[in-house]
């Protein structure tokens, strides 16, 4: 089941106004922001986190439990599907750029600085920067919306991924810097490992060389974030030219779509073999 659910998800992913319809985090936020009032808790945000996602997660893997023996486990898929919409990475990086794509052709980049610090919250002081900040942005945002969800989904399940979700929402809405700080901390945690395959899965369909040669460097340094990881492994990948961004965003697109198809294949062997 759980590759089945995996590739109806692709479908609801390229559908993202079905996908939005899922996820509505205003209840979250709501009480995300009710808990950081309560001078208790807000001295203990681990205690948050536990509220926030650790009981949301105890209440979907019970209700699993309970509707897993009835007809036969197919009960449960309709849960997986809509846990899984749920916890995909909110918006649709490739339209959030298409104002960016539109400033670099026209080649105003006094626009695209503008243009991508009002969209994408990404900033820069040069243009040449701004590019791979831009990329970086993208290769992120295909990691923690898509590529993570993935791996824990197949890996330890639904609850595993509604968990992951809940500390990235908390991660980025809080207002409270200690909850921010112990989110961030779990987050990069979760993050750790399916970055290090993202990157291991560019050598495979990019330039094997350069990239594994940055992954040989970074593959046990807890320290460096996720982000900086993928998106230096996909820039090598690709060897995108700054002084052509439009076409270095394209080659970086076409690089996740072939480490998508590359991670279904590995799935659906598994599948195969168990």
């Amino acid at each position: 089941m759980t590759f089945l659910v995996l590739l109806v998800i692709v479908w609801v992913e390229k559908f993202s106004a079905l996908r939005q319809r899922l996820q509505r985090d205003g209840f979250l936020l709501g009480e995300l922001a009710r808990l950081e009032r309560v001078p208790a808790l807000a001295r203990d945000p681990w205690l948050i986190l536990l509220i926030l996602a650790g009981v949301p997660m105890a209440v979907l893997g019970l209700l699993l439990v309970v509707i897993k023996p009835v007809g036969y486990g197919l009960l449960a898929l309709p849960v997986h599907l809509l846990v899984l919409g749920y916890s995909l990475g909110r918006g649709d990086p490739k339209a959030a750029l298409g104002p960016l794509r539109d400033a670099w052709r026209r080649g105003d980049d006094t626009a695209a600085l503008h243009v991508a610090e009002r969209d994408i919250g990404v900033g820069a002081e040069t243009p040449a920067q701004l590019v791979g900040e831009v990329q970086g942005w993208l290769l992120w945002r295909a990691l923690e919306s898509f590529f993570s969800v993935v791996f824990w989904y197949a890996l330890l399940g639904p609850v595993m991924v509604l968990g992951y979700r809940l500390v990235a929402l908390v991660a980025e809405h809080s207002r409270h810097a200690p909850l921010v700080e112990r989110a961030a901390q779990l987050r990069h945690a979760l993050d750790w490992l399916p970055a290090r395959l993202l990157g291991a899965s560019f050598a495979l369909v990019g330039n094997f060389i350069a990239v594994m040669r940055l992954m040989l460097q970074e593959l046990l340094h807890w320290y460096i974030g996720a982000r900086e990881l993928v998106g230096q492994a996909g820039q090598l990948a690709t060897g995108a030219s700054p002084e052509q961004p439009v076409e270095g965003l394209d080659a970086l697109w076409s690089l996740l779509q072939r480490a998508a198809v590359l991670w279904y294949v590995v799935l659906a062997v598994a599948t195969l073999l168990n």
